[in-house]
Formats: structure tokens, sequence, C-alpha cells
């Protein structure tokens, strides 16, 4: 059965709301990846002085107050505050009123990796240097993964399903798989996608121990995927949020216009990812090809073959080991060169939860004006991976699917197609 023949008809994405280090809305964040406008920068969310990572994607300027509701703020983390403002602007572009729709009709699903960092690291300060009675009530919910999904549900009065997916990068896609699978089931509208936001000590300490974390200090080559002296990733905060509904529904209240579909999902886990191999573990001799079998499942979800791929928003792991590990599993599929390649997210560093999601709604953007960005930062693509790696500058082309890849750390493996409008 086809995406379309499916009741409800074709997933949409109707509405889009993005609050990344590239900017604070979607066509701010969409001119300064075109320009190449890097979002990286040395970390001022605290001094990096003495740490060995002191890069990373922030969200500039960003303030909560006046924008969230005001007693929420000290109730929760800056990881949902992102959420939270991408959400009110996803809806208003969707068009959507949550107060006309049927509560129980809409839902909830996000992505997140980290949870709340920043406010956990706050409280556990207060304990150790004021004592068990200076930590507060909402410690106990404000760290939680699925923090951002219950005020999401609880702001806009969604009582159908929620839940949160935690596989780091992957989960982006995945939650977004969900919306889809709760949409063919009974849902109207699902709120979907994720951000995160880790830029605290304890958050950059944590993730110090995968050995990924590019140490450069220069934002310019921090985090160049594919190249051949790729250092690593930097870390980032921010993400997007995507309103989800099936064209029945959406057609029903009167909504004609969409940024796209979500035609086809896979997801795998590859027990052989390089974090397994830094535990102790050792590669086999015959290591399966999972991404590339997750990529075939993904097209064959959405009806496609690899010649219908007109773009791949590719994972970009920034090492060299994951990034040739990808860029064989891209040629396998399409071929040596066989499809162009773009890792936008060397704008504004690895945003976990909420990259995926970025990715998406930037693969969504590339549909909608027929240009595929390009991977700033990356001069030199290592010429061993044969990838139609775009750089310097967009290009140009008829674009119709794109296809979204992201893996997270310990094995997470997914892949998503968008189809254009």
């Amino acid at each position: 059965m086809s995406t379309v023949d499916r009741p409800g008809g074709r997933i949409l994405v109707t509405g889009l709301g993005i609050v990344a280090p590239t900017g604070p809305t979607v066509e701010d964040h969409w001119q300064a990846v075109l320009a190449g406008k890097s979002g990286l920068g040395r970390i001022t969310a605290f001094d990096p002085t003495g740490y060995p990572v002191t890069v990373a994607g922030e969200v500039a300027g960003f303030e909560a107050r006046g924008r969230v509701p005001g007693r929420v703020v000290p109730q929760t983390d800056r990881w949902t505050h992102l959420a939270l403002v991408a959400t009110d602007a996803a809806l208003a572009d969707a068009g959507a009123d949550p107060a006309e729709l049927d509560e129980y009709e809409m839902a909830v699903v996000t992505s997140s990796s980290s949870g709340g960092t920043a406010f956990g690291q706050n409280e556990m300060e207060n304990l150790y240097r004021q004592g068990p009675s200076w930590v507060g009530a909402y410690q106990s919910i404000a760290w939680f993964y699925a923090a951002t999904t219950g005020q999401i549900s609880i702001r806009h009065g969604m009582r159908g399903p929620c839940g949160v997916v935690c596989a780091e990068q992957a989960g982006g896609l995945d939650a977004i798989a969900q919306a889809r699978r709760l949409l063919r089931t009974g849902s109207r509208l699902v709120v979907t996608g994720g951000t995160d936001s880790s830029l605290c000590p304890y958050g950059v300490v944590a993730q110090l121990a995968d050995g990924r974390l590019s140490t450069l200090d220069d934002p310019a080559r921090a985090y160049t995927p594919f190249a051949t002296d790729a250092p690593g990733h930097v870390p980032g905060e921010g993400g997007a949020i995507l309103v989800t509904e099936t064209e029945e529904a959406a057609r029903a209240r009167g909504r004609t216009r969409s940024w796209g579909a979500v035609e086809g999902w896979a997801a795998g886990f590859d027990p052989y990812d390089d974090a397994a191999r830094t535990e102790g573990r050792t590669e086999a001799p015959n290591r399966p090809p999972v991404l590339a079998g997750v990529i075939r499942r993904a097209l064959a979800d959405a009806g496609l073959a690899p010649r219908d791929v007109d773009v791949v928003f590719a994972d970009g792991a920034g090492t060299p080991e994951r990034d040739a590990d990808e860029a064989r599993a891209l040629a396998e599929v399409f071929g040596p060169r066989g499809v162009p390649v773009t890792a936008p997210k060397s704008l504004t560093g690895r945003l976990y939860g909420g990259g995926a999601p970025l990715d998406v709604a930037t693969a969504l953007l590339a549909l909608r004006d027929g240009i595929v960005p390009h991977t700033a930062g990356t001069a030199r693509p290592d010429p061993d991976y044969a990838l139609d790696l775009v750089v310097d500058r967009p290009r140009e082309l008829p674009l119709r699917h794109a296809l979204v890849v992201a893996r997270g750390h310990g094995g997470f493996v997914s892949a998503l197609v968008v189809g254009s409008a």
C-alpha cells in the first residue's frame, strides 16, 4: 500500500517552528544556511576555559521570559523553553488553533537526548553547597526526558497519545515516524520533532566520554563533516518542531498548504557502532551493512527506488571512522557519487535530539525552493568517500524527494524520506 493509498492520505507537515544557532525563525535559519553563515562560536553559556571543548552552537539572544508562561520558566529547563517557543511558531505556521480541535485527537511526540541538564546541574549545586532544603521541587520533573512533551501537551490541551523517544540524533527521526503512526491510527494532529540544550559544564563533560567531540578552538575548523582532517563534532542547542496531519484532516479544517510529506522511514541498530568498539569490543570481520539496509527499507516504505532520491541530508558525524561508514553505505545504495549529499549541521553543531528534526525542516525548505544547501566549512572532502558532497555554494536542482539520515550514540540508526508538497 503506497503512502497516498493509506487511510487519510499523505502524512503532511503543515507547520514548522525553528529555534537554532542559525536563527530564531524558519526563514532566518534558511537564509543563514544558504549563505553559509555559521552559528558556531566560543561557548558563552559558561566560561569554557580549562575545558577541552570551547566551541558550540548556541541560540544567541534567546530569552524565555515573555515567550513562555511566566510560571513555567523557573519550573523547566532551557531545552523545554526552546521547544515551547518553536511549538508556538509551528502551530501558528500551520494555522492550527488547538482550542478548535478535539483535545483527545491531538498528540505530542518529541525526541530528547540529554533532558534538562542545566536545570539538574543547578539543583545539584544547591544540594551540595546549601543542603537538601535548597533543592527545588521541580528538579523531579524538569530534568526528565519527557518534560518537554508534557509541557507542550499541558500548554495546548493535547490529551491524545503523548511520548518521547530517547535515541540521541536518531531519535528525532523516530519521533516523526511515531507521529506518522499515530496519525494512521486515529490522531488528527501530532506535534513532533525536538530540541536539546546541554551546554553547561556537566552536559559538556558528559559528552566527552565517547571521544567524538572536537577540541579545536577555531569555529571555522571545529566541525567539518567528511573532510580529510575531520576533527569530530561540536555540540549545539535548539532544533525544530513540526506539526503533522493527515491530508484528510488538514483539508477538513481548511488547510490547503503544506511543507511536504513524510513518505518513508526505517530504523535499525548497529552493534558495531564505533562507540561499542571503543569500549573494547571488536568489529565482526563481515560487518553487516546496517545503515545501508535501513536506507533501503526507508525507500521501500516510501515506495521509491534509489534513483528517485534527489538529495541526502547526511548524519555527518565528523569523525573519520563514522564518516567513512556513512559514505560506504550511501555509495552502496546510490552508487559512487550517485546522489548529491549535504550536511548543513556543520553550521549549528550536532543538536542531538533536535538535530534530525532540524535536518528534516531544512530538507523541506530545500524541496520548496529547489536548492541543495552546501556543507559549509568542508573545503576538502575526503576523495576516498566517493560522495557527491555539495560544498562551496548551494546547488540548484529540481527536487522531489530527500532522504535524511541520523545515527545516535551507541548504535541507533534511522532514515526518513520526505517529499515535496
